[in-house]
């Protein structure tokens, strides 16, 4: 008889389930979001769930995409470029966005606008910011010019120009249609098509997965581009996908619920600072947590309490610009 088989076995010592700080935070963030689904879902229901459930989940559905798109395409871009006060904003999307409204209540008139078939307006204004980003794209990183920083200033300049063109239109179309122009370049979270909604759920979905399987490389990028070729990234292609991808997601989101120039800035900041690590597994759900969990809170508060006599967007901006100011400040882009 072996000795193996007379000594009695001695179970290993177990170490108790830890959690790391991050995943405590994240855990907290999860509770809040989910408390505040279930206050926004069941508030003043009055057990009309028929009509309840569709209607406010439609809502929540369409928040949520904006807010994970928004989240996502901020913190990447901000990894991309190494610096932490820029968001695609700044490549011209909204400007972009402001234009194609203004251009068609300029040719068609406002009321032919806003009759408008939903579906079509929502294509032509992704088409035509996609096509945008993926020309700058190419033509910036197709040759023998491959600076991000060259593709910044590039996308600041297209902004420019294309508010200009919207507010030299804007002076010459009818004051009346200008009025309804103005509500229409306003961010709206209050009403959703439910066909939009899927075709975006769809693109952002599309977009994850092709972000999902180059996920490795996000915290080598955030080293900067020399360290990032050293270890062996194409930096050069990895860059490109992330950016139309980028550009997938504001386009998306812009044209669903309009401009939302700070909110992402905001939600990306607070994110390394709650989750207090810069590794983008953590980063990325952090900063879409807290995007939904605002957006939710906010649009609840706007119902509620204000009886949507104000714009959820326009605290949003509010918020976003201040701390777009403190880190100005601060010096958080050096």
């Amino acid at each position: 008889m072996s000795l193996e088989t007379v000594a009695p076995k001695i179970a290993a010592p177990t170490r108790p389930l830890t959690f790391s700080r991050p995943a405590k935070r994240l855990f907290l963030l999860g509770l809040l979001v989910a408390g505040a689904i279930i206050i926004f879902m069941t508030i003043d229901s009055r057990g009309n769930w028929d009509f309840v459930i569709p209607f406010r989940g439609t809502k929540i559905l369409a928040l949520a995409l904006v807010s994970y798109a928004i989240a996502v395409s901020t913190v990447l871009f901000q990894t991309v470029a190494g610096n932490r006060i820029l968001s695609p904003s700044i490549m011209g999307f909204d400007a972009l966005y402001v234009l194609i409204q203004t251009t068609l209540v300029f040719v068609l008139g406002a009321q032919a606008t806003v009759t408008l078939n939903l579906q079509a307006r929502f294509v032509l204004e992704v088409t035509c910011m996609v096509l945008f980003a993926g020309i700058l794209y190419r033509w910036l990183f197709g040759g023998t010019r491959r600076s991000l920083h060259l593709l910044i200033l590039v996308g600041i300049i297209f902004g420019v120009l294309f508010r200009s063109f919207a507010n030299m239109m804007m002076r010459l179309i009818d004051p009346n249609e200008f009025v309804i122009l103005q509500d229409m370049l306003f961010a709206s979270f209050n009403s959703f098509d439910r066909n939009l909604l899927w075709v975006s759920a769809a693109l952002i979905f599309g977009g994850s997965i092709v972000l999902w399987r180059i996920g490795h490389t996000f915290d080598i990028l955030a080293l900067g581009r020399e360290t990032a070729v050293n270890l062996g990234i194409n930096f050069q292609r990895t860059v490109t996908i992330i950016l139309v991808v980028i550009a997938i997601f504001v386009s998306v989101s812009t044209a669903l619920v309009g401009p939302v120039t700070f909110f992402g800035l905001l939600v990306a900041n607070l994110a390394y600072q709650l989750a207090g690590t810069y590794k983008h597994r953590w980063i990325l759900p952090f900063a879409a947590g807290l995007a939904l969990l605002f957006l939710v809170s906010g649009q609840m508060v706007v119902e509620r309490l204000f009886s949507f006599n104000t714009s959820l967007s326009i605290v949003v901006e509010f918020l976003g610009g201040i701390v777009f100011i403190i880190l100005l400040i601060r010096g958080a882009g050096r």
